[in-house]
């Protein structure tokens, strides 16, 4: 065998344990007489690369989902809805009184966009319209009445127009008010009681995307029964990650995501999850049937610096690239130039003035492709044998 052949075959254990598995390099054979093989005849590597002094980062690149942050169900008016508006925590949900028959007479189209004020359903074609506020709607509020909702419904009021000289720090329902929401009652040809009942209105945090129907135009009502899935307008990245490799990154840490069709986006770790879920192999998890048992992950989800960039369908496919620990200044080799020393350890081949000579390293971090060495015999700008592509 070649001097080119000896190249991790008998180390490529040692590099997986240096690395953490995370990095492999393929050792080649030797020359075939064709030109294709590691070594000329005259004994020079098939092909180099340059010895690069800069900042190199231990990143990692994952699967990720492009979608929509926030996802929430939003049920139908009536009784059922109650106190518990849509069934969760900051889950918008809109009531009712509960008698008669409820009938869907129109609905938000799947993909379309709602804004405050904006119309979310009909149901016997009286329109539900979209307030802000992470207080779900749970009663209907009238004069008198006090708590975070009426804080709501006045800051909705005010930036609507009808709410001139109202305090918005002031959660009591005013007269002033009451004639606040005639006002906004009369903008809609609704009777202009003062009241905001709660087939009405449902608040969420923000503008709202629907993401699907859950009900049909036609379809009877039921109290509590969910009418539309929504999420947020924003575009968010999610992956998940084994939990071997979770605490290698935190809130904050910036990711840079491949999007579909080409181009970046620049983003930041929103949320690392707490709780570890098995990797559902259907999900696109890759693999598949090998034996290897469900392994558990946490999900983390990107927030993006530029939203708008983000361009491509829901639940498209995306590449996270995590930027992990960052060195300064270091001498790198790319990481196939790593061969096996015949008493120990790596080394790489240097190529000078048509000479190779073989050069000890003292391995350092490895990332995107390359890894740092350490040593006095290397010097940037020098040139090391890699395998020819």
């Amino acid at each position: 065998m070649s001097k080119r052949g000896k190249w991790l075959l008998s180390s490529l254990a040692a590099v997986l344990a240096v690395t953490g598995g995370g990095y492999a390099v393929v050792a080649q054979a030797g020359t075939d007489g064709k030109g294709t093989g590691q070594q000329h005849s005259d004994g020079l590597p098939g092909a180099t690369a340059p010895v690069t002094r800069g900042d190199l980062s231990s990143g990692l690149k994952v699967d990720g989902t492009l979608g929509y942050a926030q996802e929430r169900k939003l049920n139908a008016p009536g009784a059922g809805a109650g106190a518990g508006g849509a069934g969760g925590t900051g889950t918008p949900g809109a009531g009712g009184s509960g008698t008669g028959s409820a009938t869907l007479t129109w609905v938000a189209p799947s993909g379309s966009s709602v804004e405050r004020d904006g119309k979310i359903y009909e149901v016997n074609g009286k329109p539900v319209r979209l307030m802000y506020g992470t207080t779900p709607m749970y009663r209907t509020m009238k004069s008198g009445d006090k708590g975070e909702d009426v804080k709501q419904l006045k800051r909705n009021l005010q930036a609507l127009g009808f709410g001139v000289g109202l305090d918005a720090s002031d959660g009591t329902f005013t007269e002033g008010t009451a004639t606040g929401v005639k006002r906004w009652q009369k903008s809609h040809k609704m009777k202009e009681t003062g009241e905001v009942g709660k087939e009405d209105i449902a608040f969420a945090s923000g503008p709202q995307r629907v993401q699907k129907n859950d009900m049909a135009v036609g379809d009877e009502a039921a109290a509590g029964k969910p009418v539309l899935t929504l999420t947020g307008t924003e575009r968010t990245v999610r992956f998940q990650l084994d939990v071997a490799k979770a605490g290698t990154v935190k809130t904050g840490d910036p990711v840079t995501v491949s999007l579909p069709g080409g181009g970046t986006a620049n983003g930041k770790i929103a949320s690392v999850g707490s709780t570890a879920n098995p990797d559902d192999p259907g999900s696109g998890g890759g693999g598949g049937g090998g034996g290897d048992g469900k392994k558990p992950k946490v999900e983390v989800e990107v927030t993006l610096d530029n939203a708008s960039e983000a361009k491509g369908p829901d639940q498209s496919p995306v590449s996270v690239s995590l930027t992990g620990e960052t060195r300064k200044g270091v001498l790198s080799v790319p990481v196939n130039a790593l061969l096996a020393l015949a008493g120990g350890g790596f080394g790489v081949q240097v190529v000078e003035d048509g000479k190779v000579r073989e050069v000890k390293v003292e391995l350092g971090m490895f990332g995107n492709g390359r890894v740092e060495v350490k040593g006095g015999a290397l010097k940037e700008g020098m040139h090391v044998g890699v395998p020819q592509s």
